[in-house]
């Protein structure tokens, strides 16, 4: 399989960012590894910003659009586009925020690290990361959040809550996208964590996280609260499942059986 990306925009009431994300990404193309795309996800947005994305696609031919017909969450979304790509045959498939809140300039490292990783996570919370413009009381929210489902999972990644996130497609034709229902935060949680008892290697790269400085943001308290009480399921419904092993190799070796939980 030759290697080509995507990279999975999803979007409701983006229109003020998502030129300013597909310029910005348009800038990186020349420096990734290999080749790619874009394809946004639009939930039927109020604001225009399908009509938009259409626009963008026509003058763009590496940015595709995927309408929905109504918002359905933000996992939801997530998982149409990962069909979508899985579909189309790409190699690699990444998320990230229609926000400008993820770097574009970070996505050559995430492609550069998927060489020996199947999943490779941007995070604000390893040496070199961090977050700009957020107040305490977000900042809170995030660290404890990985902290508790890191705590209760027996997981070593320090960002399990980040959103920004390439997967080998191996990873995604192999987790059984059928039965992950989060969304916001237990949704980030659920693919890290399935892809750690599968066996497969997760590498987290830094990046600086920048709050949007257009739109509304789409956390609520209801999302973490779904995280709060999903955390504790999703162990036992993964060893239901029967994940343990199925990405394990001898040249790819599981980063949570290499180093103790923390």
């Amino acid at each position: 399989m030759i290697d080509r990306y995507v990279i999975v925009l999803p979007t409701y009431n983006e229109r003020e960012n998502l030129e300013r994300v597909v310029d910005a990404l348009s800038e990186v193309r020349p420096l990734t590894p290999f080749s790619g795309d874009v394809v946004i996800v639009d939930d039927a947005s109020p604001d225009g910003t399908g009509e938009l994305a259409d626009a963008l696609a026509h003058t763009n031919p590496w940015v595709h659009v995927l309408h929905r017909p109504a918002k359905h969450g933000l996992g939801r979304a997530y998982l149409d586009g990962f069909r979508w790509a899985l579909e189309r045959g790409y190699s690699h498939i990444l998320e990230m925020d229609a926000d400008m809140s993820h770097p574009p300039s970070a996505v050559p490292r995430l492609l550069e690290a998927a060489a020996d990783a199947d999943l490779v996570l941007g995070s604000r919370y390893v040496p070199g990361g961090g977050v700009v413009g957020w107040p305490a009381h977000r900042r809170l929210v995030s660290r404890a959040g990985s902290f508790y489902a890191r705590t209760l999972l027996g997981v070593p990644i320090r960002d399990l809550t980040g959103g920004f996130k390439c997967f080998h497609r191996r990873v995604l034709e192999t987790a059984n996208l059928d039965a992950v229902h989060g969304q916001g935060y237990v949704f980030q949680i659920e693919l890290t964590y399935r892809t750690l008892r599968m066996g497969g290697r997760v590498v987290e790269v830094p990046i600086i996280f920048e709050d949007r400085t257009a739109g509304s943001s789409k956390m609520t308290p209801a999302i973490v609260a779904e995280a709060v009480w999903k955390v504790p399921v999703l162990r036992l419904r993964a060893r239901g499942e029967h994940l343990d092993g199925r990405l394990r190799s001898g040249a790819v070796a599981s980063l949570a059986a290499s180093r103790p939980p923390l």
